[in-house]
């Protein structure tokens, strides 16, 4: 199931995406959103007899973090070894803030501060309700669905700083979308990134040191995880740099393509 966030010109709305897409990610012309009755993570999925052309609507970032945003940092040896860094015994923690989170086709903010900001294609874990201290085996009692993120990064502020949090953390630095994939095997599968319709990052989540079960498990033994919440399950070896006017669109198998264009901070 396909829960997307969306807006008609009004308030955001809720929905579940019907039709096909396909092996590319792209949904079929005729693809429609069932509206629901409010947020499902709160009040459940509830059709409502509404539907509205998915060409019709803007898709939004299909959840908004009323917490946080939770990264795991070297998931993947080959990223490991192109940053010059080991491969962590334990998942890599740091935070993004929720102001970070942006939706499909909104602009990324090249910051200020920085001169070298790098994409970063991941799946993006969404948390379904309350949780702490998740055996692995039950991991998937607390998952809301699956979804595809870009870790934006001021890559020369992350080695000025010696830590993540300035680096990743500026508004825009988090795109979300195009939706929420509730159905999904997410053991291996394809994740791919383009900046100008170039392949930059070829990867598959199989290739993850820590899994899915395992990122739970390992973040919900710190914190309590909250509905809404986000973890980012780390990116594959192909990083690099963006500027001002560049597309970067992650595509994810089984999910969908994120697209958003990178803008110059007024």
């Amino acid at each position: 199931m396909r829960i997307a966030r969306f807006t008609t010109g009004e308030d955001p709305l809720f929905g579940v995406v019907t039709g096909e897409v396909d092996e590319n990610g792209i949904p079929d012309e005729d693809c429609v959103i069932v509206g629901l009755n409010g947020d499902p993570l709160y009040v459940g999925l509830h059709l409502t007899n509404k539907e509205y052309r998915l060409a019709d609507v803007r898709l939004l970032a299909p959840v908004l973090p009323r917490s946080k945003v939770i990264g795991i940092g070297r998931n993947y040896a080959a990223h490991a070894a192109e940053m010059g860094s080991d491969v962590p015994d334990e998942p890599l923690m740091f935070m993004k803030p929720n102001t970070s989170v942006v939706g499909p086709d909104d602009p990324v903010f090249y910051p200020r501060q920085s001169a070298e900001v790098h994409y970063e294609g991941e799946l993006a874990v969404v948390i379904s309700r309350p949780c702490r201290d998740v055996p692995a085996a039950k991991f998937a009692d607390v998952v809301q669905g699956y979804t595809v993120a870009n870790d934006v990064t001021a890559r020369d502020l992350q080695r000025k700083d010696g830590q993540f949090t300035r680096a990743k953390g500026f508004d825009s630095f988090c795109p979300l979308g195009p939706w929420i994939e509730s159905e999904l095997d997410v053991t291996d599968l394809a994740v791919k990134t383009y900046v100008n319709g170039e392949l930059k990052q070829d990867g598959r989540t199989s290739d993850m040191i820590f899994g899915v079960p395992e990122l739970i498990e390992h973040v919900s033994s710190v914190m309590t995880l909250l509905p809404g919440d986000v973890i980012l399950t780390g990116t594959p070896e192909g990083v690099g740099p963006v500027e001002v006017d560049d597309e970067m669109e992650i595509f994810i198998e089984g999910i969908g393509n994120l697209t958003n264009k990178v803008k110059q901070r007024d």
